[in-house]
């Protein structure tokens, strides 16, 4: 394959071979500004993978509440207790959010919420009892590992006798948020109150040996360098090296407004070469995801051609990215991601929220 970047051309050839990158080589496809050639090879092993296969799913959020006692500079989300905005849905709200979810075709609850001592076990065990008895049928996807860490701490638990009464009360998997990026700097700086890197890759290390599948992330386009993304992937890769549990990848473009941490938004451009790199170094992770609420649907159309695999589903009322200024409508239709999906020349297939194949349109 020709280059207009020199440096990449043993890179090309360790892909075309099957070997692995370097954390070198991933700072080098960073610095590259050759994104035709970094967005052809990621092409490549997409298709190798899947095919013409782009993965959705028909889902919902349910955010049940947005009081945090931690402070993070990212979030437009959250909320001082009393604060105007300040909310904590019952039991009885949740249920009525999620009714006529099975005629709606939904398949899968995302519950993440902020963090506070009002909304920790004594409230999500019943929620997810609840949850589970009332819609037997649905996924429910729930809990960053900061959540995990807050409960453990809160209840005098360990990871793994916290994620057995969730299992029990009906957890399903693990969302991957919370990862933002591992770089003790940058979380000393934007994030320093929630659970470190470490406890993080040890939740989902027991959250993998307890049968879980999880998802993985990075909160990317603020203040952490290009090295210290590679790195954030690095060890990502290596947990996955180890148990195999993590089914996707998700790159999480930041957005500005509503928070202290202010500064620029992505471009498409480095969205994309961050995407095509994500596909390129985590040769272990079998999916990548373009969350299309963060890059817009039109920009995950574009992705798709970038390692791309998988554009989440129909998602209904998320309210994280809203907050700090997501300028996307909060929900696709099932037949509005399946005309994505088409007109960017892909083969439009329902999963479930595991990745077993539901139909293909």
């Amino acid at each position: 394959m020709e280059t207009v970047d020199p440096r990449l051309r043993e890179i090309t050839a360790k892909v075309e071979a099957g070997e692995r990158l370097s954390e070198a080589d991933g700072i080098t496809l960073f610095s590259s500004p050759d994104l035709n050639t970094l967005g052809a090879l990621a092409n490549r092993v997409r298709l190798a993978r899947h095919g013409r296969a782009c993965y959705f799913n028909v889902n919902r959020h349910l955010n049940p509440t947005n009081v945090c006692v931690y402070r993070c500079r990212f979030c437009g989300f959250r909320r001082d207790p009393g604060a105007t905005g300040a909310y904590r849905m019952s039991i009885d709200d949740c249920l009525a959010a999620v009714a006529g979810a099975e005629e709606l075709g939904i398949t899968e609850l995302h519950i993440v919420g902020g963090i506070t001592p009002e909304a920790d076990l004594d409230y999500y065990e019943p929620l997810l009892r609840a949850l589970h008895a009332a819609h037997p049928s649905l996924h429910l996807k729930a809990f960053t590992a900061v959540e995990i860490a807050f409960f453990c701490r809160r209840h005098h638990l360990t990871h793994r006798a916290c994620l057995e009464r969730l299992i029990a009360a009906g957890l399903g998997s693990m969302p991957g948020g919370g990862a933002e990026i591992f770089a003790e700097r940058v979380r000393a700086s934007v994030c320093k109150e929630k659970a470190g890197a470490d406890e993080w890759l040890a939740i989902h290390r027991v959250a993998h040996a307890l049968g879980l599948r999880t998802n993985a992330t990075m909160l990317y386009g603020h203040i952490e360098t290009p090295a210290e993304r590679v790195n954030h992937m690095a060890r990502l890769r290596a947990l996955q090296d180890e148990t195999g549990g993590f089914q996707v990848f998700i790159p999480l473009a930041y957005h500005n407004e509503n928070n202290p941490l202010a500064g620029e938004m992505t471009t498409a451009f480095d969205d994309l070469k961050t995407l095509a790199i994500a596909r390129l170094f985590l040769d272990n992770f079998d999916h990548l995801k373009s969350f299309w609420v963060m890059h817009t649907p039109q920009l995950a159309q574009v992705a798709l051609h970038y390692g791309v695999d998988d554009l989440d589903g129909t998602v209904t009322e998320e309210r994280v990215t809203a907050a700090a200024g997501g300028r996307t409508a909060g929900h696709e239709s099932k037949q509005e991601l399946i005309d994505l999906i088409r007109a960017a020349g892909f083969e439009p297939v329902q999963r479930s929220t595991v990745y077993e194949e539901l139909a293909r349109y």
